[in-house]
């Protein structure tokens, strides 16, 4: 075992004294060492809880014939650190708790490990992190939480709240309606409730075969919940038990099938925009050589069949587990001609991909759709090229409206988020018109802020069917509308989308992946001669030190190692 190398031979006499010390025994030696990374934190929703899961997984390690270590990582709420210089830190955070997996786990040695997060940069910062350790490593999330519901019985949640801003802003709202959201939009623990990134790289964990069926769907703090997580605690021993456990290394399960298969199963499911630059990220921990530009390449292959909150839908992810879960969503993508979804994966369960979805079946076609019956035949995230974005942008398309799928407009720029709160809720921005917020990529930012502020308010102001939006910038799972991220190279590289003025007209298309400034050369090359990127001041750092080694966004906004 791996863990031999602090606890075998006289030479450990050290170290074995020091493990006495927090209560093995002379029969402990002999057992796997399992690392349990828990993401316990009292002020985000989705983690307040994972004290008691970390517990109930301990029980079931040590009853299994395991020896649990129990560690945690930091968690950064995007709500609650939305629409202030709490965001920077966001994004920023995933590095940490990869550097802070990597370093528990390899300085003590540890066979496998058992991972407990739920919400947004956590499941990427822990599934980053288990690749460079790579042993055998089971996720089992905290779940997502159940949808709000108002007096009158219609299903809300955090984009719902987000939105009412703007409405209370434009006099469309009243105080107590204002008040009753605040109150019921979130009801209990758990990820937020809709396909927003915490949900939906829970649901990409499943595709990817380091998640038991149900990871993405079953309800937080329920009995089903807790029943998986003492399995997932079970399996982990197990597997660290095995003489061939090393097929169960991370990187034998999260491999360049379990990439396309998440990216598959996103498509599918219209995932949060910050799926991409996580995927990215996670692929190159994974030694898995995946391109932006072959995104679009599985997207036109695979039907948009589940339309979840925000996308324009009441559905929530307690209706798509009711509706048969991911493993329905997975047996009816493969069902389609031309299918691009690995069956052959090996699942951290023991069995293929194909062995797990081979009874799956759709229990409410309402929810989850046929293929025939698809929302849109291709799939519900596209990445945008063009001189706007030479290096990519990309975008929700199954949040946008379908009369926005084509739009041209004219540029209101703005240099930061701040700056286009207030122009947007000051009615600088007008039917017709694409609002700019740049410098607010990784490097710019820096740490690239969640913009779901500004996109709300569009919505919530009305605006949605005749306003796009364009930044540097990401956005959060709960955003809708024809808002479009990521765009590289970043305003603070010297990327296009930092020459833009007022005025110029900007050209999407959706369908045809066309992000495009409609200025001349001669104009571009005379702005770009004069250009001096606007820089902020930074005075964290750590953000400082993060600005120098972070990539762009069609880099995964990944640190380098290398200068």
């Amino acid at each position: 075992m791996r863990s031999d190398t602090i606890k075998k031979g006289f030479d450990k006499t050290p170290h074995r004294s020091l493990l006495r010390a927090t209560g093995l025994k002379d029969e402990d030696f002999d057992k796997p060492f399992i690392g349990v990374a828990n993401s316990h934190i009292d002020i985000i929703p989705g983690h307040f809880f994972l004290q008691e899961y970390g517990r109930i997984v301990k029980d079931a390690i040590r009853e299994a014939g395991g020896v649990p270590f129990e560690f945690n990582t930091i968690g950064v709420d995007d709500g609650i650190a939305m629409g202030h210089d709490g965001m920077l830190y966001s994004l920023p955070s995933r590095e940490l708790i990869a550097d802070s997996i990597e370093t528990v786990m390899n300085a003590h040695k540890l066979d496998a490990m058992i991972c407990i997060p739920n919400c947004d940069k956590i499941v990427p910062g822990m599934l980053m992190g288990a690749l460079r350790v790579n042993v055998p490593t089971v996720f089992i999330s905290g779940g997502p939480m159940k949808a709000g519901k108002k007096a009158d019985g219609t299903p809300i949640d955090l984009a719902t709240a987000f939105e009412a801003v703007g409405k209370h802003a434009e006099g469309k709202m009243s105080d107590e309606e204002l008040k009753e959201i605040e109150c019921e939009a979130c009801p209990s623990g758990g990820s937020c409730s809709g396909m927003f990134t915490a949900n939906s790289m829970n649901t990409l964990c499943e595709a990817m075969g380091v998640a038991l069926p149900g990871n993405g769907t079953v309800l937080a703090m329920t009995p089903e919940r807790i029943e998986m997580v003492k399995v997932a605690a079970k399996r982990i021993v197990e597997i660290a038990k095995m003489k061939d456990s090393s097929k169960y290394n991370m990187k034998n399960i999260l491999n360049h099938k379990a990439i396309n298969n998440a990216f598959v199963i996103d498509m599918a499911m219209g995932g949060s925009s910050n799926t991409v630059l996580h995927l990215l990220s996670i692929a190159k921990e994974a030694d898995v050589d995946f391109d932006i530009a072959d995104i679009n390449k599985i997207g036109d292959k695979v039907a948009h069949i589940a339309k979840i909150s925000p996308s324009l839908s009441n559905v929530h992810m307690e209706d798509v587990n009711n509706a048969g879960g991911v493993n329905a969503v997975m047996m009816e993508v493969s069902r389609r001609e031309g299918n691009v979804l690995d069956t052959s994966a090996l699942m951290i369960t023991g069995e293929t991909l194909a062995e797990r979805i081979k009874d799956a079946v759709i229990l409410d076609e309402n929810i989850i759709h046929k293929n025939e019956n698809a929302y849109s035949p291709v799939g519900g995230l596209s990445v945008l090229f063009g001189n706007l974005a030479e290096e990519g942008a990309v975008v929700k398309t199954a949040g946008i409206a379908a009369g926005m799928r084509q739009f041209k407009g004219k540029a209101v720029c703005f240099n930061s988020q701040d700056e286009a709160i207030k122009g947007i809720m000051g009615h600088k921005v007008k039917a017709g018109d694409v609002v700019v917020i740049r410098y607010e990529g990784p490097k710019g930012g820096p740490g690239m802020q969640e913009m779901l502020a500004p996109t709300a308010l569009i919505m919530g102001m009305g605006l949605g069917e005749s306003v796009a939006l364009i930044t540097d910038g990401r956005f959060s799972g709960a955003t809708r509308g024809a808002s479009i991220g990521h765009v590289s190279p970043e305003a603070a590289e010297g990327g296009m989308i930092g020459l833009i003025e007022d005025g110029d007209e900007i050209e999407i298309d959706v369908d045809t992946h066309l992000l495009q400034l409609n200025v001349s050369y001669e104009d571009l090359e005379r702005r770009r001669h004069n250009f001096v990127p606007y820089k902020k001041e930074i005075t964290s750092k750590w953000l400082k030190r993060y600005s120098l080694l972070v990539s762009n966004a069609s880099n995964g906004a990944a640190l380098k190692t290398e200068l």
